[in-house]
């Protein structure tokens, strides 16, 4: 009989980026090999990416997931129909989820356009995105020690799974790592988009860290002010966000080398979840 000693034995890998369905980059990788490791020393793992209209879904085998299909989340007074899909990775045995909707991800590639152009509506997909990863959580009925963010796209899961589903079973005792990586974005946030983060459980208050317009520096700051740790997961990322990530007080885990990268964050992960659960 195997003995799991890890105290963190569920990680939910929130990422912007998975190798097969999107092309190679440092974050896709990432979020193909990491779960795959983690999962296999012993720890239960979900993972969950954006629908992104250049994924075959033929190819990949993608299909939709009707009992986790079929809510609506109401982003800037604007009902959006959640849709899950589902495909899955035999070399690894591994599923990964994926988060859909016609106006954010059908027929549109990833956060930039086939001219390399910034989508002017980024800020609301990275809404949308992170509140259609935790009400799938919620409705799978699975409870994660450690939820892992990977990619600016998830920088409001920390804020919501604090804030917004603080009471939910599910998030209530979890904690929440962001790492940051050296992709970027270079345009602001629309002037509203601080009160479009305002739902139930999130006020005024709690983001009056943000500064307008929002641009990646504040976004990050928000992601590590709602974070328990911090991964710099590229040798090379914005230094203010790591310094402000340092100077918080939170747990940080400085750049691995990719050989070491899979047992410190497996490592790391049992040291957040100890840090205040003592």
């Amino acid at each position: 009989m195997i003995v799991i000693m890890a105290k963190a034995n569920k990680v939910l890998f929130i990422t912007q980026e998975i190798t097969p369905y999107v092309a190679d980059t440092e974050m896709a990788n990432i979020g193909r090999y990491l779960p795959q490791a983690i999962q296999e020393k012993g720890r239960e793992i979900r993972t969950f990416m954006p629908k992104w209209g250049n994924i075959n879904e033929r190819r990949n085998q993608l299909h939709e997931v009707i009992r986790l299909s079929g809510m609506n989340l109401i982003i800037d007074d604007t009902d959006h129909p959640l849709i899950i899909k589902v495909a899955s990775i035999q070399a690894a045995r591994m599923q990964v989820y994926f988060i859909d909707n016609d106006d954010y991800f059908q027929n549109r590639l990833q956060t930039c356009d086939e001219n390399g152009l910034e989508y002017e509506d980024n800020d609301s997909r990275a809404i949308f995105y992170a509140r259609g990863v935790l009400e799938t959580v919620k409705k799978l009925r699975w409870v994660p020690d450690v939820i892992h963010c990977h990619g600016w796209l998830t920088a409001l899961a920390p804020l919501y799974i604090k804030k917004a589903y603080a009471d939910e079973p599910s998030f209530r005792d979890t904690k929440v790592v962001f790492s940051v990586y050296g992709e970027d974005f270079k345009s602001t946030f629309k002037e509203d988009f601080p009160s479009q983060l305002i739902i139930k459980g999130v006020s005024a208050d709690d983001i009056k860290s943000l500064s307008t317009p929002v641009d990646y520096t504040s976004l990050m700051k928000l992601a590590i002010d709602y974070s328990d740790g911090v991964v710099q997961n590229s040798e090379s990322v914005n230094e203010e966000v790591m310094n402000y990530a340092r100077q918080s007080g939170k747990l940080v885990l400085d750049y691995q080398t990719p050989e070491a990268f899979h047992d410190a964050c497996d490592e790391f992960y049992d040291k957040v979840w100890e840090s205040e659960n003592k």
